[in-house]
């Protein structure tokens, strides 16, 4: 358990440039979770919300972006989940199929990964996936935890895709 509770992953920047950009997240990790949801509408909806982040905090709880430039691959984006501030960088940006970023808060690194599949009947299915790794990091966060903020932030978001 001491190797684990003070795992603190790859370096940034190998975190963003081998895994994310190439579809990874940390297997290695303290926390890995991966959740799904299925909407009912096609992936270009789907996409036209999910990419347009300076709208998140009208539909998704306890968020807020502090700073956005564009959605494009290696640029950077500043937010808040749940009080907590975050430093993120976009890694993928393939319209309608995924989008990555790479993360750090309290010196804590996180790969996100959203995937999303096209459906038969216009439907789409969205794969939230993510590690998180850092020292002492199991002593006050978990799985279950970020299993719960995956399902809220996929409810939220399924929500205003149908609604859109």
């Amino acid at each position: 358990m001491a190797s684990t509770l003070f795992y603190s992953g790859p370096a940034l920047t190998v975190l963003h440039d081998e895994y994310a950009r190439h579809g990874r997240v940390d297997p290695n990790a303290q926390l890995v979770s991966s959740s799904s949801v299925v909407v009912d509408a096609p992936v270009e909806r789907v996409w036209a919300v999910m990419a347009d982040l300076a709208t998140w905090p009208r539909w998704a709880s306890n968020l807020e972006i502090v700073e956005l430039s564009d959605v494009r691959p290696g640029a950077p984006f500043r937010w808040k989940l749940n009080g907590v501030a975050l430093r993120s960088r976009f890694a993928v940006v393939t319209p309608e199929r995924e989008l990555t970023w790479t993360g750090v808060f309290f010196g804590y690194k996180a790969v996100d990964r959203h995937v999303l599949e096209p459906l038969d009947g216009g439907r789409t299915r969205i794969t939230v996936e993510e590690s998180l790794a850092g020292p002492l990091l199991p002593l006050f966060y978990s799985e279950r935890k970020l299993r719960a903020n995956h399902e809220r932030w996929l409810a939220e978001l399924k929500a205003a895709v149908e609604k859109a």
